[in-house]
C-alpha cells in the first residue's frame, strides 16, 4: 500500500468521488459504506458500492459519492480479479469458513498434474449457482437467511465467465489461486465446483480482490484511515439532499 498521507486530498463529495477501499476482513460492504457515510455528516450524501464483497473476503472496494453513484452500475459490471486459498478434502454449507466441515474426503490419488488440468473445465463461460449463504434476493429475503433457517432453497444458475484460473502454489491440503473473471462470479461456488469435479470437495478459507476494471487494490485507502481523514478534513461545500 502506498504512503496515504501523500495521496489524501480535499474531496469534493457531492459532485462524486471514487474512492479504492481495502476492505477488512469480516466487515460486510455496507459497514464500510456505512462507516464514510457517518464521516461525512452533516452532509446528507448518496454513498454506494461497486461490487459486495463476502464479510470473509478482503481487498478493493470501490465506493462512489455524490453525484457519482449514478455511474456505479459501470463500475461494477468490470472484469475483476482474485486471489485465494481454497483447502481441498473438505466441503462446507456456505462454500467458506462461515460454516462448520459437513464432510471429509480422502486426498488420495490427487496430484499436482491433476489439480491443475481441473482448471481448465472452468475456463470461459460457465453455468454457476450462487451458494445457499449468499446475499441475494428471492422473493424479497436474502438466500442466507432462509439458508440459516434449514429453509430448502430454489437457486438458478447464471452465466459467468472466467478468463483466468491459475494455480499459484499447493501445499496440500491446501491450494492457493488466482482467478480472473466476470461480474456476478461466486469465487465460492467456483472452489466447491471445482472440488466436485476432482471428485472430492473443496471450500474458500481466504480471498482478496486485487483489481476492478482498472483499479488495484495497490492504490486503495485503509478504511479508518481515510475515515479519519475526512473528519479532519474542513469542507466547504454545502450539503446535498
Amino acid at each position: 500500500m502506498p504512503d496515504k498521507n501523500s495521496t489524501f486530498k480535499n474531496f469534493n463529495f457531492p459532485e462524486g468521488e471514487l474512492l479504492l477501499i481495502n476492505k477488512p476482513y469480516n466487515w460486510t460492504s455496507f459497514d464500510v459504506v456505512g462507516k464514510i457515510r457517518n464521516s461525512m455528516k452533516p452532509l446528507k450524501l448518496k454513498v454506494g458500492h461497486a461490487g459486495t464483497l463476502d464479510p470473509l473476503a478482503t481487498g478493493l472496494l470501490i465506493v462512489c459519492t455524490g453525484k457519482l453513484t449514478k455511474q456505479i452500475d459501470t463500475f461494477q459490471a468490470e472484469e475483476k480479479e482474485y486471489t485465494g486459498t481454497m483447502v481441498l478434502g473438505a466441503t462446507t454449507p456456505s462454500y467458506d469458513l462461515e460454516t462448520e466441515v459437513d464432510q471429509i474426503f480422502s486426498l488420495e490419488g490427487i496430484s499436482e498434474e491433476k489439480i491443475k488440468e481441473n482448471t481448465k473445465q472452468f475456463l470461459g463461460e460457465i453455468d454457476q449457482f450462487p451458494p445457499a449463504h449468499s446475499a441475494i434476493k428471492i422473493n424479497g429475503e436474502r438466500l442466507y437467511e432462509k439458508a440459516r433457517r434449514g429453509e430448502t432453497i430454489e437457486r438458478r444458475s447464471r452465466k459467468v465467465t472466467i478468463s483466468v484460473f491459475e494455480i499459484t502454489q499447493i501445499e496440500l491440503p491446501e491450494i492457493h489461486f488466482r482467478v480472473v473473471c466476470s461480474k456476478g462470479t461466486y469465487i465460492r461456488s467456483l472452489i466447491h465446483d471445482f472440488g466436485a469435479a476432482l471428485q472430492n470437495g473443496a471450500f474458500l478459507s481466504k480471498l482478496t480482490r486485487t483489481r476492478s476494471g482498472n483499479f488495484h487494490l495497490k492504490d486503495a485507502y485503509e478504511v479508518m484511515d481515510l475515515v479519519n481523514h475526512i473528519r479532519s478534513q474542513k469542507t466547504e461545500t454545502t450539503p446535498v439532499g
